[in-house]
């Protein structure tokens, strides 16, 4: 069985380590010692571990802005339904902006659309309380799931009633 350093020649257990305390120090330094050593061809040095979790944490990121606009989106779109009198081209103009963030998250990242569904039952509590404290409308009053469906949340012509 090989060990580490006959695997890796020793100055690149080196760059690794020194790899892994930049990542600590410099964040922004650690990123562009990573992409250097990819566009060198010297995978065997990049700091694979720490480099895993950053792409996890991206996925993480995409996922979340993604529920974090379907929030926006469901409580205006709950506030224009239930406050009908209200209405107002703040609320029209917030709702088409995060509609078309929420179409360019997917356009950007097609596979984000198969956690569509799930990142409204994600954003709907939140959206429900958003809805409940930018009008006073007590959150009993609204539907306990999501009154919309993706295709819907999506489409610059549907308005509720």
């Amino acid at each position: 069985m090989q060990t580490t350093s006959e695997k890796i020649p020793v100055d690149s257990v080196s760059v690794v380590h020194k790899n892994a305390e930049l990542y600590y120090q410099d964040f922004d330094a650690w990123i562009n010692s990573q992409i250097s050593l990819l566009r060198q061809g010297r995978g065997q040095e990049l700091n694979q571990e720490f480099l895993a979790e950053e792409l996890e944490d991206m996925s993480r990121r995409q996922r979340r802005e993604l529920v974090n606009r379907l929030v926006i989106l469901i409580a205006h779109l709950l506030k224009w339904q239930y406050q009908p009198g209200h209405r107002s081209s703040s609320w029209r103009g917030t709702i088409f902006e995060q509609r078309d963030q929420v179409g360019n998250e997917i356009l950007l990242s097609p596979s984000l659309k198969s956690f569509v569904d799930d990142a409204i039952e994600a954003a709907y509590p939140r959206a429900l309380h958003l809805a409940s404290k930018e009008t006073g409308i007590n959150k009993n009053t609204f539907p306990e799931q999501c009154p919309y469906q993706a295709q819907e949340l999506l489409d610059e012509d549907y308005w509720p009633n």
